[in-house]
C-alpha cells in the first residue's frame, strides 16, 4: 500500500453538524450483515503467514483530524510539574515483543500500532503487520510471528488477501475468549475483519467475520461489553474526514459462530477520535447499562451512550454528547508533530488530536469509573493528561485529573488502566533532544493526593532515534489487566535498538501494586457466558455460569436464579465447587411474553455472595413448516409406479411457497410431485416410477421442501422389486 497523505486540519468553527453543547439521540442505526463468516481450522495447524518478502517499507494509513473548537496555547491548571511520591509499584518481568531481530521478524511498515492483551494463560501481541502468542508464565513464544491475515487463511476476499493492519486484540474476560480485528482497505470494498476464538487458547480455532464499511474505516478501536463488541472509527471519503462512526457487533452470535450483524451510527464531521469503553474486572456493568463512548472537544470530554437492541434495531440509540468540563488544555504539538529525539532533527508525531486507547471501565459496586488519557502541551514540552470519570450513566463528572510532566522530557502515546482496588497505572513513550525514545510508566494508589502520579520507572530504554522523513510513532500502545489476579498490569509499546527508519522493536513489561489484592481473604467470582441470549417463544436457551476461586477459596457455592420471565422455567444446579461450570437453562412457553428480561444468578458461600446477570430476549417464533409422508414405506415393481402423500404443515403464520426435491433414489427410478409446490399448508402427491431395468433393493429416500432460506425434510423407505 502506498503512503496515504494526511488530511489538512479542519478549521475550528467551520464544521457542520451538531454544536458540541447540543444533546441528541440518534435512532435507527445502519444495519450491516457480516459479508462472510466461517470457522477456521486450529491456528496452530496453519503455518504462520509472513509479510510480503522484499516489499518496500510503507507507512500505514492514518488520517489526521482536529476536533471543533480545540483551544491552543492555554495554561494547564492541573500540570504536575514535579515528581510525585516514590513509586509503590513492584516491577515484574519484561521481555521482547515482535520487532526488528526478535523471533526472526523484520518490520516492513510503520508505525507498529503496538497492541496486546493478557488472557488466562497467554499474552497476544499484534503489531503492523504481524501477531504473536506468548505463554504468560514463561514468556515463551507459542505461535508466530504470523502475518495478521493468517487468521483469515482460506476465508476469501480482502480479509484473506490484504494484510493492512490497524490491529486490535482484546481478551473478553466474561467469555474467556479472544477478539482480534484489523481492517482491509488496500482494495475495496472497505472491510473490518473480526475473529473470535472458540476457546481461551489463541492457537485454536476461530469464528471469522467481515463487515463491509461505507468508506475508509480508519483507526478502528474496540471495547468489550456484555451485550456487544463496540467499535469506533474515523471515517474518510478519500482524504476528506467524514465524521466519527460508532458500531455495535452482535457479541452473542459471534461467540457462537452464528450469523451476525452490526448496528452503526454515523456522526457529523464535528466529532471524531471516539473510544468505546472496555470492561475490566469480574463485575459486569449494571444490567441494561449502555456502552460509553468518549472523545474530547474545547476543554470538555464528550460522552455518548450507545444502547443496542438486537431484537428491534429501531429501539437502538446513540445519545449525546454530554459535555463534561475538564481543566483547560492545548493538544500536544497542536495535534501534530513536535516530539524531539537524541541525535536528529527528525521529530515524532504526538497524535495529540485524539484520546488514546483504551477507555478502561470498571464497576466497583459503589461507583463506576472510566479512565482515559491523551497528550497535551505542558509548558515547553508535552505531557500526558489523564482523567478518572465517575457516574457515567448518571451525572458524569471528573473525579480526578492531572497532566504528568514532572520535567522537560516529552511524554505521549499513553495507555491507562485501573486494578481491582483502584490503583491506576499509566504507560507511555518518553523522549527529548537528549534522550532516545524509551518506554516508561507511572501510577498511583487511592491514598495519593487526587490528580497526582508517583515517580516514573523505565521498562525499556531506547537505543536509537527514528531518522529521515518518518514522523509516525506508535499510533497507540496498550495497557491491560491480568484477569487471573485482576492486579498485574501488562504494558507494551515501541522503541528502537539503534537509529534508523522502519527498524522499530517492541517490549512487554509487567508490574503491580503491593496493595493488590486488598485482602487475602478467600473469595470467589461468578460470571455468565454468554451474558445475553435470545430465545423464541416455546424454545430454550443456555448460558454457562462459571465460579472462579480467589485467594485459595475452596468452599461450595450455592446458586439461586431469579428474574425468570413469566411462563418460563429457569434451572441450574443448586450448588457447584469453585473452578467448575454449570449450565443455566431458560425454557420458555408459547405464553411467555415477548420482551427483554434480566435473569440474575446469585452465588452464596457462608457470608460471601456475588451475582451475575444474563439478559434474556424473548421473541415471537419465526414462521416455518414441517414435512410428513403417508405412507412412509412404499413398494414399487419394475415398469410400474407407486405413490405417497407429502404433507406440508405451516406454523407461526407461514404462508410461503414450498418446492420439493428428492435424493437417495436407486438407478432407473424417478420421482415427480403433483402439484410441484405448495403454498402455506397442504399436500402433494409424490409418484415413484421404476423402469424395466431399475435397480432393485430398499432405499432410504429423503424428500426436502425449500422456501427461501427455510427447509425441512422427511424420509420414505422405498422398495423396488
Amino acid at each position: 500500500m502506498r503512503r496515504i497523505g494526511l488530511v489538512a486540519a479542519i478549521a475550528a468553527g467551520c464544521l457542520p453538524g451538531l454544536p458540541a453543547s447540543a444533546q441528541s439521540v440518534l435512532r435507527g442505526p445502519q444495519i450491516i450483515h457480516a459479508d462472510h463468516q466461517d470457522v477456521s481450522p486450529p491456528l496452530r495447524s496453519l503455518a504462520p503467514g509472513q509479510e510480503v518478502a522484499g516489499e518496500i517499507a510503507r507507512e500505514k494509513p492514518l488520517r489526521l483530524f482536529h476536533p471543533s473548537g480545540t483551544p491552543q496555547n492555554q495554561p494547564d491548571p492541573v500540570l504536575q510539574s514535579t515528581v510525585g511520591t516514590s513509586s509503590s509499584i513492584t516491577a515484574g518481568t519484561s521481555f521482547a515483543g515482535v520487532g526488528l531481530g526478535d523471533y526472526g521478524f523484520t518490520p516492513n511498515a510503520a508505525p507498529p500500532d503496538t497492541n496486546g492483551s493478557v488472557g488466562a494463560t497467554q499474552y497476544v501481541q499484534w503489531v503492523n503487520e504481524s501477531f504473536a502468542v506468548f505463554n504468560k508464565a514463561t514468556h515463551a513464544l507459542v505461535y508466530g510471528p504470523a502475518a495478521g491475515n493468517t487468521l483469515w487463511s482460506g476465508f476469501g476476499g480482502g480479509c484473506q488477501t490484504n494484510n493492512d493492519g490497524d490491529p486490535v486484540v482484546l481478551w473478553d474476560k466474561a467469555a474467556q475468549r479472544w477478539i482480534m480485528t484489523q481492517f482491509s482497505v488496500s482494495t475495496t470494498p472497505y472491510l473490518q475483519c473480526v475473529a473470535i476464538s472458540q476457546t481461551s487458547d489463541a492457537t485454536g480455532a476461530w469464528y471469522r467475520y467481515s463487515f463491509q464499511m461505507p468508506n475508509f474505516n480508519d483507526y478502528p478501536k474496540v471495547g468489550v461489553w456484555p451485550d456487544a463488541y463496540y467499535m469506533s472509527f474515523n471515517m474518510f471519503n478519500g482524504n476528506s474526514f467524514a465524521g466519527g462512526r460508532a458500531c455495535a457487533l452482535d457479541r452473542n452470535s459471534m461467540l457462537n459462530g452464528a450469523p451476525a450483524t452490526a448496528q452503526c451510527f454515523q456522526l457529523s464531521t464535528a466529532y471524531g477520535g471516539l473510544l468505546p469503553s472496555d470492561l475490566d474486572g469480574s463485575t459486569a456493568p449494571p444490567a441494561g447499562s449502555p456502552n460509553y463512548f468518549l472523545a474530547f472537544g474545547n476543554n470538555v470530554l464528550q460522552l455518548w451512550k450507545f444502547h443496542v437492541d438486537w431484537s428491534n434495531s429501531a429501539n437502538s440509540t446513540f445519545a449525546g454528547p454530554t459535555n463534561i468540563p475538564v481543566a483547560s488544555f492545548s493538544p500536544a504539538c497542536g495535534g501534530g508533530t513536535c516530539i524531539p529525539q537524541l541525535g536528529t532533527t527528525q521529530q515524532l508525531d504526538s497524535l495529540g488530536d485524539r484520546l488514546m486507547f483504551r477507555l478502561a471501565y470498571r464497576n466497583f459496586g459503589d461507583h463506576e469509573s472510566l479512565v482515559v488519557n491523551h497528550s497535551v502541551t505542558a509548558g515547553s514540552s508535552v505531557g500526558v493528561r489523564w482523567y478518572e470519570v465517575r457516574s457515567p450513566n448518571g451525572t458524569p463528572s471528573v473525579y480526578q485529573q492531572g497532566t504528568f510532566a514532572p520535567d522537560s522530557n516529552y511524554r505521549w502515546m499513553g495507555s491507562i488502566a485501573m486494578d481491582q482496588v483502584g490503583n491506576i497505572a499509566l504507560g507511555y513513550s518518553l523522549s527529548n533532544s537528549g534522550l532516545y525514545p524509551a518506554i516508561a510508566y507511572t501510577g498511583r494508589v487511592p491514598t495519593d493526593p487526587l490528580g497526582t502520579l508517583e515517580s516514573e520507572a523505565i521498562i525499556k530504554s531506547g537505543g536509537g532515534s527514528q531518522l529521515r522523513t518518518l514522523s509516525r510513532w506508535g499510533d497507540y500502545s496498550a495497557m491491560s489487566i491480568d484477569p487471573t489476579d485482576d492486579c498485574t498490569f501488562w504494558y507494551t509499546n515501541e522503541y528502537l535498538k539503534s537509529s534508523g527508519t522502519f527498524n522499530w522493536s517492541t517490549y512487554i513489561g509487567t508490574f503491580k501494586f503491593p496493595g493488590c489484592p486488598a485482602t487475602s481473604t478467600p473469595d470467589f467470582s461468578i460470571s455468565a457466558s454468554p451474558a445475553s441470549v435470545s430465545v423464541s417463544q416455546g424454545g430454550s436457551a443456555t448460558s454457562t455460569i462459571s465460579v472462579t476461586a480467589l485467594n485459595g477459596f475452596t468452599g461450595q457455592v450455592s446458586l439461586v436464579v431469579s428474574g425468570c420471565p413469566t411462563g418460563a422455567t429457569c434451572s441450574l444446579p443448586t450448588s457447584v465447587n469453585p473452578g467448575s461450570n454449570s449450565t443455566l437453562t431458560i425454557d420458555t412457553t408459547s405464553s411467555t411474553p415477548v420482551g427483554t428480561y434480566t435473569v440474575t444468578v446469585t452465588g452464596t458461600s457462608g457470608s460471601l455472595s456475588h451475582q451475575t446477570t444474563v439478559s434474556v430476549t424473548v421473541t415471537a417464533p419465526s414462521p416455518g413448516f414441517s414435512l410428513g409422508a403417508s405412507p412412509s414405506s412404499v413398494t414399487v415393481k419394475r415398469s410400474s409406479s407407486a405413490t405417497t402423500t407429502i404433507t406440508v404443515a405451516g406454523s407461526n403464520g407461514f404462508n410461503g411457497a414450498v418446492s420439493f426435491s428428492v435424493s437417495g433414489l436407486g438407478r432407473g427410478t424417478s420421482a415427480s410431485f403433483n402439484p410441484s409446490s405448495v403454498t402455506g399448508s397442504g399436500t402433494t402427491v409424490l409418484t415413484f416410477k421404476a423402469n424395466k431395468n431399475a435397480q432393485t433393493g430398499t432405499f432410504n429416500v429423503t424428500i426436502t421442501g425449500t422456501s427461501g432460506s427455510l427447509s425441512a425434510s422427511t424420509k420414505v423407505t422405498l422398495t423396488v422389486q
